[in-house]
């Protein structure tokens, strides 16, 4: 239920909804089942949202500069995407460029005429950009990630579900006043990433089609499994016949690197790309392995096969959802999301052979 001074079984229909979830990959992608279970519910309302300018590829292909709104190919899951560089703007928070471009989106979302605001993120920063926003109301979380931010909403709901997917139903089904069921997520399409990368997968692969993608970077070191057991594993699926790509953001990236040196005999293959680009990589993956992070939670979203490494962070919460996957867990069954950076102690008891056999099956499946 929802705490305010509206009720949420008002008869008014909310026709102009704004989300904000700014960041990151992960949760960006956690909550748009939520919005892609409205939009089906509800084809003819107004969704707008904002998020970081990094993370706009997952739900907008600006394909060379245009702002294609009501392109369902190119913007699937809403009508308009509104950009707040929250880091930078923390990094210079009095600079006139800092102030001018929250000024800035301040009119851009007034000029939305939203009639309700959610913020699904539960921080400070974004339940102070739904206040911006000049909803008639904004909702929130009931236990919020920031306390502080709750004394900004106008109401709030309580979430019971176990899995974050499953929360961010409940808290947009209840700011709307609906019952909501997570949905499949269509994502972006974007041309130009989808030319480039089917381009580079022909010069890599040749007239191979099928092959695993390991993204072994980590949110943060506690969450790392180390890059030396990727890159065995990735010569043990290449001695088996299966061709294997390691996602890279940037091609001197170090951890990619040494997957790659430690793969041995050629087996891997470092691909560097962007983000619009890695969206149509996965697309293509037959097997995505991965620890909690951005990538498994894009391969999720287009429910590729998973192989999920899971250590500090609990996968009942945030583990793939709606897809077929594998996922490797030992050790206390705790969450800890302490920016620790030294492996957590139970993820390093994740052998190369359980990875590799979770992926075999999932393969030969």
């Amino acid at each position: 239920m929802a705490r305010g001074d509206h009720s949420l079984t008002d008869s008014r229909r909310y026709r102009r909804v704004l989300i904000v979830r700014v960041g990151a990959m992960g949760d960006v992608l956690h909550a748009m089942p939520s919005v892609a279970a409205l939009r089906r519910a509800h084809p003819e309302w107004f969704i707008g949202w904002v998020v970081e300018p990094k993370w706009a590829p997952l739900l907008w292909a600006r394909n060379g500069g245009s702002f294609p709104v009501g392109v369902r190919a190119r913007m699937p899951l809403v009508d308009r995407v509104y950009l707040a560089a929250t880091r930078e703007w923390k990094e210079r928070p009095f600079s006139r460029g800092t102030i001018g471009d929250i000024a800035a989106l301040r009119r851009e979302l007034r000029g939305g005429q939203f009639d309700v605001c959610v913020d699904m993120q539960g921080s400070v920063r974004s339940a102070v950009i739904g206040r911006m926003g000049g909803a008639r109301r904004l909702a929130g979380p009931a236990e919020p990630r920031e306390v502080p931010a709750g004394w900004l909403y106008g109401e709030q709901v309580a979430m019971g579900a176990a899995h974050v997917v499953e929360q961010g139903c409940e808290l947009l089904g209840g700011a709307v006043g609906e019952v909501l069921r997570p949905a499949p997520v269509e994502l972006p399409l974007d041309e130009f990433a989808e030319e480039t990368c089917a381009e580079l997968l022909s010069r890599t692969l040749g007239a191979e089609e099928r092959f695993v993608l390991i993204a072994p970077g980590a949110g943060w070191g506690a969450k790392q499994w180390p890059a030396e057991r990727y890159g065995v594993v990735a010569a043990e699926l290449g001695r088996r016949g299966y061709r294997v790509l390691v996602n890279a953001s940037l091609a001197d990236d170090d951890t990619t690197a040494e997957v790659v040196k430690g793969s041995s005999e050629g087996f891997a293959a470092l691909f560097p790309c962007d983000l619009p680009q890695l969206i149509a990589l996965t697309r293509r993956a037959s097997l995505v392995i991965a620890g909690d992070t951005g990538p498994l939670h894009l391969a999720a979203a287009l429910e590729r096969p998973v192989v999920a490494l899971f250590g500090p962070t609990d996968p009942a919460r945030n583990g793939p959802y709606r897809t077929r996957s594998r996922v490797l867990r030992h050790g206390p069954e705790r969450r800890d999301h302490r920016r620790l950076k030294e492996p957590e102690a139970g993820l390093l008891e994740i052998t190369v052979d359980e990875v590799v056999a979770a992926a075999v099956e999932l393969l030969g499946a």
